[in-house]
């Protein structure tokens, strides 16, 4: 049981530790002499979680099949009450409530934003095609402070 709890925890950083400028994994960085490649992470703030999420979930999005993992995601990132609001959002636009797309973004960007009252928000720029093509679309994500679980999520601008 200890094992498979490692496995899982394990797993998490890495998925997580994505670059949020391009929502790619930030390279390797080079091992010392006769120690393999390492990498870290902490629990930092709560835009940093909402980082890690849409890193893992746009990741699991781009697999075919890969709805339990998305749902996994979603339990672990969100509360209760907005994964119930984000299956209504789904029924009626026939999207994803998460992405507020039918498709999966090219990439992701996550900025910090103001807090007060116990919660926070979260600015999410979602990148959609690439070079010339590319456009952005951006999500006002809204976290408690005191779970750092997601509470909201909502098209901005």
């Amino acid at each position: 049981m200890a094992a498979a709890l490692l496995a899982a925890v394990a797993a998490v950083p890495s998925a997580a530790s994505a670059t949020p400028e391009t929502g790619a994994p930030p390279a390797a960085p080079a091992a010392e002499p006769g120690q393999a490649p390492a990498r870290s992470g902490s629990s930092g703030p709560a835009y940093e979680r909402v980082a890690h999420f849409y890193g893992a979930y746009v990741d699991v999005a781009s697999d075919p099949g890969s709805n339990k993992a998305a749902a996994a995601l979603r339990t672990f990132y969100l509360t209760a009450d907005l994964r119930g609001r984000l299956l209504d959002w789904e029924r009626r636009h026939d999207a994803d409530g998460v992405l507020r797309a039918q498709n999966v973004p090219s990439a992701w960007r996550v900025t910090a934003g103001d807090s007060g009252m116990g919660k926070t928000t979260s600015t999410v720029r979602l990148t959609w095609g690439t070079g010339a093509e590319r456009t952005y679309t951006y999500l006002s994500v809204q976290s408690d402070l005191a779970t750092r679980k997601i509470t909201d999520i909502k098209s901005a601008y």
